[in-house]
């Protein structure tokens, strides 16, 4: 995670800074975190992921949302996923620019991310209620780790996939991903 500013804020006021920031932050009990951009691979990654759900999503009740959405969780961690998926009424705050109840999250790893995305990142997820699944992309090799809620709630079930004839099921949106869309002319560097 980048580095904090070094006098805290309330979240009133960080929702005030991001107002006007030309860069996201991410907001953590009154730390404020700028977002770095990322690279192509990452961008290219979560615009297929939005793509292929978008079109799997039409008619349904589940909408997918790119890195505009601001997620919101309840142990107060403000940040903007790759992907969010919500399912029926999206519960909204902060003049509708922050988003309570996704049902999916995608987070695109790199170097810089990945220790965070699979560790105090999904920490503060897991506390979304609503959350069902958590999938993770790896943006240099052909991997997928995909983090299923159990039925009771209670434990993460995790299930990686590595092939390109892989299929990553969602059935909590009632979709199902082909590896091959989620990395859809996407030029990998590292083995797996």
């Amino acid at each position: 995670m980048p580095q904090a500013a070094t006098q805290k804020i309330s979240r009133d006021d960080y929702l005030a800074m991001e107002e006007q920031s030309p860069i996201r932050h991410q907001f953590l009990a009154g730390e404020v975190f700028a977002m770095t951009g990322g690279t192509f691979n990452h961008a290219a990654i979560a615009g297929n992921i939005l793509s292929a759900l978008s079109r799997r999503a039409a008619g349904k009740p589940c909408r997918p949302m790119n890195s505009d959405m601001r997620v919101h969780t309840p142990s107060g961690l403000d940040t903007y996923p790759d992907v969010s998926v919500f399912c029926g009424k999206p519960e909204l705050t902060d003049d509708q620019r922050t988003l309570l109840n996704p049902a999916v999250i995608f987070e695109v790893l790199s170097p810089s991310t990945r220790t965070y995305d699979r560790g105090d990142k999904f920490v503060h997820y897991r506390s979304i209620t609503s959350l069902l699944d958590y999938v993770l992309v790896d943006s240099e090799t052909l991997a997928v780790e995909h983090f299923r809620r159990s039925p009771d709630g209670r434990e993460w079930v995790l299930h990686e996939y590595r092939e390109p004839t892989d299929t990553l099921p969602l059935p909590a949106i009632e979709a199902e991903l082909p590896l091959a869309e989620i990395y859809q002319e996407i030029e990998l560097s590292g083995g797996a």
